[in-house]
């Protein structure tokens, strides 16, 4: 392990550039100037928007532990100590719902999400508690052993004493974004840093537009000689500077001419700029343009095909690395070939009404669905036993080619 010590060291983060390039991945500076750090990003709409998407779309779906029963069925484990932690309260102080909706967060601003595995004396998971991703360090010692290192804050509930502690893999559960070595995610933010910059930098320049009044800078002309321009240009600014003296008529005197001198932002295509920078970011999060407002491609025909799409494309894989991760880092090895957790998503992908109607028709006509199956994907109550609710049936007018005309009394032909 000696050799694979210095391989595997510092992967909590990226290096300062890529081999053979000057470009960086670190949080920070951007190319428009603007600083970029996951608070700063969240303060553009268009990031807010995505990620509140995302973060909410897993933490409203169903989370189930299944177990399977032995006949190549499953069935819902409600009495596997992990269902109502993950199902129902994770931690004294937080609902499923805002343990995963914080867990998300995190995964989309810094790529990776961590939350420590509390257990009691018998080995048995209790508790669930998220951890902040910018004060966790993934690293392996001198073995090659990995751990992870968190810096604690004065903010924390007192529970720790020190200010780090170290934390075996047991202990917690890491789910990884997009990476380069599998271990540790790197953050969406501080690889499209440039791209939101720009776009911070854009509603930087239409805040201050209208600051100014919304009408282009200008010069002053006077035929003769000014004895205080500082003076001249103050009362200019005082009388038409700002939004709320947009418009006003001015009136010129001893010969002076007002300039404009720079271009309009319609000229500068500022509103173009802008509309780009929201799909940019939106293509970032693979979120489709019409879920954060921007409706210019999106019809009644193809709206609900990108529904699908999102739920196939971008939900998938976000709910794949939870399921996965989570039965990794939460199960025992023997736990591993009996049970295991499932996103439900069907709801996401049910079609209008009459779609549903009909798609439940052929499967009820064809015989491989019950009454019973068709009411618990629409939130009904089942039909008892005695009535017939889990009976499958078959239209009787289909048979076996070779049985055709048996029943009139023909011959049967081989």
């Amino acid at each position: 392990m000696g050799i694979l010590t210095g391989i595997f060291k510092a992967r909590d983060k990226p290096q300062n550039a890529t081999s053979g390039s000057a470009y960086r991945f670190f949080i920070g500076g951007s190319s428009s100037g603007k600083n970029v750090n996951e608070r700063s990003a969240m303060q553009m709409t268009a990031v807010y928007s995505c990620v509140r998407i995302l973060s909410e779309a897993v933490a409203s779906l169903p989370l189930h532990v299944y177990r399977y029963n032995g006949e190549g069925g499953k069935e819902k484990a409600v009495k596997h100590p992990l269902y109502f932690l993950l199902h129902d309260e994770p931690n004294p102080e937080m609902t499923s719902f805002v343990f995963r909706e914080t867990l998300m967060t995190h995964l989309l601003l810094w790529g990776n999400a961590y939350a420590q595995i509390i257990r009691n004396g018998k080995g048995e998971i209790i508790a669930l508690y998220p951890l902040m991703p910018n004060r966790m360090i993934v690293d392996r010692d001198e073995k090659g052993q990995l751990y992870y290192q968190y810096n604690t804050s004065k903010d924390d509930a007192p529970t720790v004493k020190g200010s780090v502690v170290n934390l075996k893999p047991s202990d917690v559960l890491h789910i990884p974004g997009l990476g380069f070595d599998g271990l540790v995610g790197y953050s969406p933010i501080a690889m499209a840093k440039n791209a939101i910059g720009m776009a911070i930098a854009c509603e930087e320049y239409g805040a201050k537009f209208f600051a100014n009044g919304a009408a282009p800078s200008g010069v002053l002309e006077h035929p003769g000689t000014i004895k205080d321009p500082a003076r001249l240009r103050e009362s200019w600014t005082e009388t038409f500077g700002g939004s709320s003296n947009a418009n006003k008529v001015a009136v010129l005197e001893e010969g002076m001419k007002y300039t404009p001198i720079s271009i309009s932002p319609e000229q500068a295509q500022f509103l173009e700029t802008r509309k780009f920078q929201i799909n940019e970011i939106a293509r970032i999060f693979r979120v489709p343009p019409h879920m954060v407002g921007d409706l210019e491609k999106s019809s009644f025909s193809n709206i609900e095909q990108q529904s699908l799409e999102f739920v196939k494309y971008t939900l998938d894989p976000w709910v794949a690395r939870w399921e996965q991760e989570i039965v990794r880092s939460l199960f025992s090895a023997d736990e591993k070939t009996g049970y295991f957790v499932k996103f439900n998503v069907d709801g996401l992908l049910r079609g209008d009404y009459q779609s549903r109607m009909n798609g439940y028709a052929i499967g009820r006509q064809n015989g491989w669905m019950s009454a019973n199956d068709i009411r618990e994907l629409e939130n009904l109550d089942r039909i008892p036993e005695e009535g017939g609710g889990d009976l499958y049936l078959i239209n009787g007018n289909m048979t076996k080619l070779k049985d055709a005309g048996a029943f009139a009394g023909g011959p049967e032909k081989s």
